[in-house]
């Protein structure tokens, strides 16, 4: 089976995520989308995806393809539907969405829709990747561990209820209280909760990511891998290669990866008079009205913050910013804005490049060709937000 994740054209809801990823490549739960795709199908991933990243995610593609919706989250129900397509066949949601389609190209005629799924549940907005994420590491934890047994856990740990507890074999976990009563606790390869952390679940500590001395975490959260976080966490995502080292509070927020958040720094995510959040939504240019009364913090890849940086609630910051200094900054921060509640300038692609390059370097990853070019079409696409430099 030659499995296609495909973005359509609800991937701009999900800016600034998807700005430097597939819609697939978004981690929700233990996993990643495209992860979970392949382990349910035991199939490779490739991706259709935005004309900037076919580079860095191309498109592999064959006589016969199964393509599916990078957006669509998979359940064992979905995977029996999809299971039972033939070629030619195309599956849609109740709304009319495309779910999955088994056929030679991405082209599709009238009389091949003949399938309808009852079972498909979308990401179409940042806020619905914390909102969804406890349901999904509970599943990922099923997928991950079934017929495994845990390494035993260290004595030196509290241990609270008999909630489901996995550790895997080259972890480590010493001097924690663990309560996995109302979610699961997965804690990844080479994965390290320090002494004195608080845990109640549901968490995902992924592969390599570190939860450092006396950190307080609650669900659901998802730490990615070689992330490290201190502080206090609820109900967050972090995609991977982030940190937020120190003390200070995450709620209901999604980060992106090679980001940073300063020491104290702190999102709110509830209004004072406890009013219903509104996100910056790019496609419109305008805030959208989330349905939710909690949201904090979303913020794209290679974006940092200084020390005690403080964020409204519901600030949308985009790819390759420098937030700091006092005050409160605006609640949508564009891509490569440098500056804080003071106003902001441009972040000039040279200056973003080189911390980039030497973040990466860190984790033994290196900032080439194409990551560059990435970024700058993004810095290119994003010159209107920037109104400031619109004003000169």
């Amino acid at each position: 089976m030659n499995l296609v994740l495909f973005d359509d054209h609800f991937r701009e809801n999900l800016l600034p995520l998807s700005f430097t990823r597939p819609i697939a490549e978004i981690r929700v739960g233990i996993l990643t989308i495209a992860d979970k795709w392949s382990k349910y199908l035991n199939a490779d991933v490739s991706y259709l995806t935005a004309p900037h990243l076919v580079k860095k995610y191309p498109a592999s593609l064959t006589d016969q393809n199964l393509f599916v919706n990078a957006a669509c989250l998979p359940t064992k129900e979905l995977i029996e539907e999809i299971k039972s397509l033939k070629f030619g066949d195309v599956l849609l949601d109740d709304s009319g969405r495309l779910v999955a389609a088994y056929s030679r190209d991405f082209n599709f005629q009238e009389n091949e829709i003949n399938k309808k799924s009852h079972s498909a549940t979308f990401i179409n907005y940042p806020e619905d990747i914390f909102t969804l994420n406890g349901e999904e590491l509970e599943k990922d934890f099923d997928l991950l561990t079934e017929g495994r047994k845990s390494a035993k856990i260290s004595d030196t740990n509290t241990i609270v209820g008999n909630g489901r507890i996995f550790i895997e074999d080259s972890a480590t976990v010493e001097g924690a209280m663990l309560n996995a009563s109302s979610g699961s606790i997965y804690v990844g390869h080479n994965a390290e909760i320090m002494e004195g952390a608080l845990v109640r679940g549901s968490l995902a500590l992924c592969d390599g990511a570190a939860l450092k001395l006396g950190a307080k975490v609650y669900g659901s959260a998802t730490i990615g891998p070689h992330s490290k976080v201190g502080g206090e966490i609820n109900n967050s995502v972090i995609l991977g290669y982030s940190n937020k080292g120190h003390d200070g509070f995450l709620g209901n927020s999604v980060i992106g990866e090679w980001c940073n958040i300063g020491a104290d720094s702190n999102n709110s995510n509830l209004k004072n008079n406890y009013a219903e959040v509104k996100l910056w939504d790019y496609p419109t240019g305008r805030f959208r009205k989330t349905g939710k009364q909690f949201c904090g913090l979303i913020m794209g890849d290679h974006s940092k913050c200084g020390i005690n940086t403080m964020f409204n609630t519901g600030t949308v910051v985009g790819v390759s910013s420098n937030i700091f200094g006092a005050g409160f900054p605006r609640n949508f921060i564009p891509s490569f804005a440098w500056g804080g509640g003071n106003g902001f300038a441009t972040y000039q692609t040279n200056k973003a490049f080189e911390t980039a390059e030497l973040v990466m370097q860190r984790r033994g990853k290196a900032l080439d060709q194409i990551e560059r070019d990435i970024l700058m079409h993004i810095f290119e696409i994003t010159k209107t937000n920037r109104n400031w430099d619109l004003n000169k």
